[in-house]
């Protein structure tokens, strides 16, 4: 062969050597678009049904919408900009009508998760800081004041019943909205949850999830926080996505014995979700690292005609049921927040938008 032969011969290798292959290829951003896109009318629906049907936050039902929509907005994709003026509006006025028992330290059902998350559905949506959010941090900083973290309140897993989760809510909430005068006893705070976190391992993948972003919140090592990324960023599963609890440790997990709920053990866009914008927002994984990657094309392949994902619930409830108008019945819940999770995750992915869509209307 030719030296002029052997030199092509050798390019072509290199050349298919470094070629991406398919799993490899970067998912379009018009087909994240389009999944966000879907996604959001019944994530919308779903959060009007609950305003208009109960006085509480939630949530599922609202948070997460709220935060699916903030993100899909900053990439171009078109929201309901009135219905999320009208979710911000009602989160203020629930907090509100609580405001003196937030100033009493006594807060609302739900406690620091409900308190915590509500503030940062208020973040994500850029609302202002006044007397209620002031009345909120108020009560977050004196709740579990006599612990190194915040607890959480209800075992309704798996959004709420981890620490780890509740701790970073309530923590979050205090970085966004804290006062002048709040602004000591919030530091003192962050060290305290920052040592907590460091120490403490978690047990689960909300656990692993929440700890990862509460490191980075909190101002943890960069050493710390690498290793809470390889923690969860291992589980990872053959099909690209995460899931709830692994088989193993179950028993000792729940105290209750026997082995994890099926659906739980399996991949589903809530674990999915939360992992992919933990590893992103708080472990620095680019959205076009191979792992975020595989995480897309599950969320992708997962997806239903109507734009949701289903996942079924593992919680015992303990409020009266009723539909809001987001499908799967008493599934409803559970599937509306990793609906939200993974339409954020999606929305993370896309190119940002040089401006808003034409089709948004006026924000809040």
């Amino acid at each position: 062969m030719s030296y002029r032969l052997q030199w092509l011969a050798a390019l072509v290798t290199l050349t298919l050597a470094v070629r991406p292959s398919g799993a490899e290829r970067l998912v379009p951003s018009a087909d994240l678009k389009a999944s966000v896109a879907r996604a959001l009318p019944p994530l919308t629906r779903g959060a009007a049904g609950h305003r208009e049907n109960k006085s509480c936050f939630a949530c599922h039902s609202q948070g997460l919408p709220v935060m699916a929509m903030t993100t899909a907005r900053e990439r171009g994709v078109a929201i309901d900009a009135e219905e999320l003026k009208r979710q911000l509006e009602a989160i203020a006025e629930f907090l509100g009508e609580n405001r003196d028992r937030y100033l009493e330290g006594k807060g609302q059902g739900g406690q620091a998760d409900t308190a915590g998350y509500a503030l940062v559905t208020l973040e994500l949506g850029g609302w202002r800081a006044d007397e209620t959010t002031a009345a909120v941090t108020k009560y977050l900083l004196l709740r579990n004041g006599d612990l190194d973290h915040w607890r959480a309140n209800s075992p309704r897993p798996p959004s709420e019943g981890s620490h780890f989760t509740t701790s970073y809510v309530a923590l979050r909430a205090l970085a966004a909205f804290r006062t002048a005068d709040q602004q000591q006893p919030f530091e003192g705070r962050r060290d305290q949850v920052r040592q907590w976190l460091v120490k403490t391992p978690a047990k689960d993948h909300e656990d692993r999830v929440f700890r990862l972003l509460g490191l980075q919140l909190a101002g943890a090592a960069a050493g710390d926080i690498e290793a809470a990324v390889k923690d969860l960023k291992t589980t990872q599963r053959p099909d690209g996505g995460w899931a709830q609890l692994a088989g193993g440790g179950w028993a000792q997990l729940s105290g209750s014995g026997g082995e994890p709920p099926a659906a739980a053990t399996r991949s589903d866009a809530y674990a999915t979700g939360t992992a992919l914008i933990a590893l992103h927002q708080a472990g620095g994984l680019g959205t076009s690292d191979p792992a975020y990657q595989r995480g897309l094309r599950y969320l992708l392949a997962t997806q239903q005609p109507d734009g949701t994902w289903h996942v079924v619930t593992r919680s015992k409830p303990i409020q009266k049921y009723f539909e809001t108008g987001f499908p799967y019945g008493k599934d409803q819940f559970i599937s509306s927040a990793a609906t939200g999770w993974a339409a954020t995750a999606l929305g993370l992915a896309i190119e940002p938008a040089d401006s808003p869509p034409a089709a948004t209307r006026e924000e809040p």
